[in-house]
């Protein structure tokens, strides 16, 4: 896969496994932020109310770099991690996964739950359609009104996303860029003097 793209779901997803009389349902959702975690975790909290545990996992951003993992009162390491070990090994980001634990009465053992854990997020994930996400880059441009036709013509020539723009005597334009094309974009704006470029986070 190129490093312009990462793999994420399109859609949510179900899964499930059952061990001992205890039941492990599993809900991935495709996700972009911290924001969005916390509501979804609330609502499937709400829905399974009567459920022992409810644990989870995700992973965030093109590279992966803000993940947590979740236990909710089992033992330490034998949800969130085996859940978030199923996302890493998949490749996959911006993705939140549930799993919601009705207890059947047996105990199952540190290996027992690490293993259910395991394979009902594996279910989840087994049961969704991937698709690949570009990386974009959000660059401003800022300059005087009579430089904006050669600005466009750059926007247009390069189809480039307009993400917001405020085009007064001096004009501020953010576009959205391809990652790997950044360096390149960042230069043919440059090459007209009195446009400033910034590089947003």
């Amino acid at each position: 896969m190129s490093s312009d793209y990462y793999k994420t779901i399109q859609e949510k997803s179900e899964g499930l496994f059952k061990d001992k009389g205890s039941r492990f349902l599993a809900f991935a959702f495709p996700v972009s932020s911290e924001d969005q975690v916390k509501p979804v975790v609330k609502d499937i909290k709400k829905k399974y109310h009567d459920a022992r545990h409810h644990c989870y996992a995700y992973r965030l951003g093109p590279d992966g770099e803000s993940f947590r993992a979740y236990d909710d009162g089992e033992p330490s390491g034998t949800a969130g991690k085996p859940i978030l070990g199923q996302i890493l090994s998949n490749g996959l980001s911006d993705i939140l996964i549930v799993v919601v634990r009705y207890f059947g009465g047996t105990l199952l053992g540190t290996s027992g739950l690490i293993n259910a854990y395991k394979n009902s997020a594996a279910d989840a994930i087994n049961n969704s359609a991937f698709v690949e996400k570009m990386v974009k880059q959000k660059i401003e441009l800022v300059f005087s009104y009579e430089l904006l036709s050669q600005a466009m013509r750059i926007i247009k020539d390069e189809n480039l996303e307009v993400i917001c723009q405020n085009l007064t005597e001096n004009c501020q334009i953010i576009v959205s860029v391809r990652k790997s094309e950044l360096s390149r974009i960042q230069e043919k704006f440059l090459a007209i003097f009195g446009i400033d470029v910034s590089i947003l986070d």
